[in-house]
């Protein structure tokens, strides 16, 4: 089967178009088996190749041609679910381990980058902005909970006046400065990941897509042209699950989200956009990200949809969201323009667990990937080898189905994210 080249993004054009693996051909055996070639099966395969297990990861594509090679590049501390409704959720014990969790994912991020020298244009910092007066108070609520229960002190208010001095987005009534966070080139950092877990000894496969799999004695992992026999089966596929495990699908949401990379900006340009070279963000529902690329192309991310197909035109798409915030780049040429799926869940924690004492999962970081996924990959290896604890902090919190499970879970979200889309415009 022919695996399919990386969209045409802006990522594409600046990482390694040299790196490849071949297909799976014929029957091998492993320890583990991974499917699925983004963040979750690359940091899973590292940390179970330091831990000893034999590896075999197949990806039907490229490695990282799905969410963890198109994404905005951001490296958020925390949780995707707000601090508070996890407390509400959980209680504060848990909720405070799924917090030190959060900046824990970041840690791994570096460390990795680190310890595999991944030349992936890691930065700091993340101006989470106010897109309503409301939602400022909210953030400075936010703040104060974080360091007064947590004791979290990487995070300060930044007023409406000094926004004004560090970006030139209009539209904004205060903001988050989050020194914790990081951002980074996603798919060179995947692309880092795969050359690492190949160097570990992990065996690699694309263009090897999945067809099904049996477990008994062992696990059975059959393509069109191979097999694989393992111990233990890890599903680490996101938004691209589709059929191949009805029992977990139902949890989840395939959505696309776009972005856009504009031509290389003047220095001066560039420093009115974002002063200090952070990640930015918007606190709408349907959110807006955006950062600059190492040779100071703007990188926008704005606007969703709900079905299968992308809008015809992307570049004009999430060109009307960035020139809401931006409207000096009116004459910015665009040269890029690409969308990508990933999953959501219903209350936008991963959805992660076991279906068997063989099969483990996770999936649906809703936006979060680049740190939570990495560290799923770690936990993921954690509770294979014996250890669940960690693993079972996540896998514990209630994840729930959509409605009409995978059949009608389509048009119930469309008619919710009409309604957030609605609020978002109106307040």
């Amino acid at each position: 089967m022919q695996n399919q080249a990386h969209v045409n993004s802006w990522y594409a054009a600046s990482a390694d178009a040299k790196l490849h693996f071949p297909a799976l051909r014929g029957e091998t055996q492993a320890d583990v088996c991974i499917i699925g070639g983004g963040y979750t099966g690359l940091s899973t395969a590292i940390h179970l190749r330091q831990r000893g297990y034999s590896v075999v990861l197949l990806e039907a594509n490229k490695m990282a041609w799905g969410a963890s090679g198109r994404n905005g590049g951001h490296v958020g501390t925390g949780q995707r679910a707000a601090q508070q409704d996890l407390e509400r959720w959980l209680g504060l014990s848990h909720a405070s381990s799924l917090w030190q969790l959060g900046l824990e994912a970041v840690d791994t991020v570096c460390e990795l980058i680190q310890e595999h020298q991944i030349d992936c244009e890691l930065k700091q910092g993340n101006l989470h902005v106010a897109a309503k007066p409301k939602h400022a108070k909210e953030l400075e609520q936010d703040i104060e909970h974080l360091q007064r229960v947590y004791g979290y002190q990487d995070m300060r208010y930044v007023s409406p006046q000094e926004l004004a001095t560090m970006s030139s987005g209009q539209g904004f009534h205060g903001a988050i400065l989050d020194q914790g966070c990081r951002h980074l080139h996603p798919l060179k950092y995947a692309q880092g990941l795969a050359r690492a877990a190949q160097q570990l000894g992990a065996q690699l496969y694309e263009g090897s897509r999945v067809l099904s799999y049996t477990e008994d004695n062992k696990v059975r992992v059959k393509t069109d042209q191979g097999q694989v026999n393992a111990d233990f089966l890890v599903l680490a596929c996101n938004g691209y699950l589709d059929k191949l495990e009805p029992r977990t699908a139902g949890r989840i949401m395939p959505i696309n989200n776009y972005m856009l990379a504009t031509e290389p900006l003047s220095e001066s340009l560039a420093r009115q956009l974002i002063r200090d070279d952070c990640s930015m963000s918007d606190s709408l529902f349907v959110i807006n990200y955006w950062k600059l690329s190492a040779d100071n192309r703007l990188l926008f991310g704005g606007g969703e949809s709900y079905s299968r197909r992308f809008p015809a035109d992307i570049a004009s798409f999430v060109r009307r969201y960035m020139l809401r915030i931006y409207p000096e780049l009116a004459t910015t040429r665009i040269d890029y323009a690409w969308g990508g799926t990933l999953a959501i869940t219903m209350n936008r924690m991963p959805d992660c667990g076991k279906l068997s004492g063989k099969t483990f999962y996770a999936h649906g970081f809703s936006g979060h990937g680049v740190p939570t996924a990495t560290l799923a990959g770690k936990l993921l290896a954690e509770a294979i080898s014996g250890t669940a604890e960690r693993f079972d902090l996540m896998a514990n919190v209630p994840s729930k189905q959509f409605p009409g499970g995978t059949v009608l879970r389509w048009p119930g979200l469309v008619a919710g994210m009409l309604f957030y889309s609605l609020r978002d415009r109106l307040g």
